[in-house]
């Protein structure tokens, strides 16, 4: 892993992001609602990240904003990848016809961006996280779907495979012991990429009014509420458009470098040692 620059690089942005959301789960330098500070203030020693129209402190509504982006993030690319590991695992491992009628379900659910998919629980429920979480798991699960069908169709006829299956080994078994840990790579990767697009999404979601509702802070409803005033003053968008690119860009690079470490066919060949 040292040796790999982009994995490493990769961490290191990711890690820079997610800084202030961990000291904000145990410190909080302001209430991140708060009034009453001057309002566009620029960044200083009190207000290391300067002020909003409001005069909240954006500091600590970036460290509390985060908290939002990232828990709607994983929980949706974690719901998403499981449902979509089990529809692909199924199709894979059952007949024609369930794997055509799995799979057109799957191909069904690539019809609905997840803004439309937000959009009509808005309506139906109101705005608020829920909705988002849920458009954004349907929005992950054929891509889950798609690779471990693939996986399995590509497995399936290797010979130890077939082995197991001439042992008298069960479809269960195979499952949990040889295809599902094949797998894992491939998957560890794809759910690495997703959460750096879901984080994106869901900043993108938060930045129509989707998502967190005000006076409760979000990276991507920050960037909304700052927008009107970027010339006066750009610190409120600056700031939390940063951590949330230097978030989606580690998560990227770690995808990239994971991918060039877990896959044998993508893995660069380190130069000799000298002797």
């Amino acid at each position: 892993m040292r040796r790999h620059a982009g994995l490493t690089l990769g961490a290191a942005f990711l890690l820079l992001a997610l800084l202030p959301v961990l000291v904000g789960l145990v410190w909080l330098p302001y209430d991140p609602n708060a009034l009453g500070w001057e309002p566009y203030a620029p960044p200083s020693l009190h207000h290391p990240m300067g002020t909003d129209w409001f005069g909240r402190d954006v500091l600590a509504r970036v460290m509390v904003g985060g908290r939002a982006s990232l828990a709607v993030a994983a929980l949706a690319v974690a719901v998403g990848g499981l449902v979509g590991t089990a529809l692909g695992s199924l199709a894979g491992s059952l007949g024609r016809l369930a794997d055509e009628a799995l799979m057109r379900v799957v191909d069904a659910l690539l019809a609905f961006p997840a803004l439309l998919v937000a959009l009509l629980f808005r309506a139906v429920w109101g705005p608020g996280l829920p909705g988002v979480a849920i458009a954004l798991a349907l929005f992950n699960v054929p891509f889950f779907a798609r690779l471990t069908r693939a996986g399995f169709l590509a497995l399936r006829s290797r010979e130890f495979v077939l082995a197991a299956r001439a042992a008298g080994a069960g479809g269960g078994w195979i499952l949990r012991r040889h295809l599902l840990p094949h797998l894992a790579s491939p998957l560890l990767v794809q759910a690495t990429v997703a959460l750096g697009a879901a984080l994106l999404a869901e900043a993108a979601l938060s930045y129509l009014g989707l998502g967190v509702q005000p006076p409760d802070p979000a990276w991507g409803r920050m960037l909304r509420e700052a927008q009107a005033a970027f010339e006066l003053s750009p610190w409120p968008a600056v700031f939390p458009g940063a951590v949330l690119a230097l978030a989606v860009l580690g998560l990227n690079l770690i995808g990239d470098g994971l991918r060039d470490l877990l896959d044998p066919s993508f893995r660069r060949l380190s130069p000799p040692r000298p002797p």
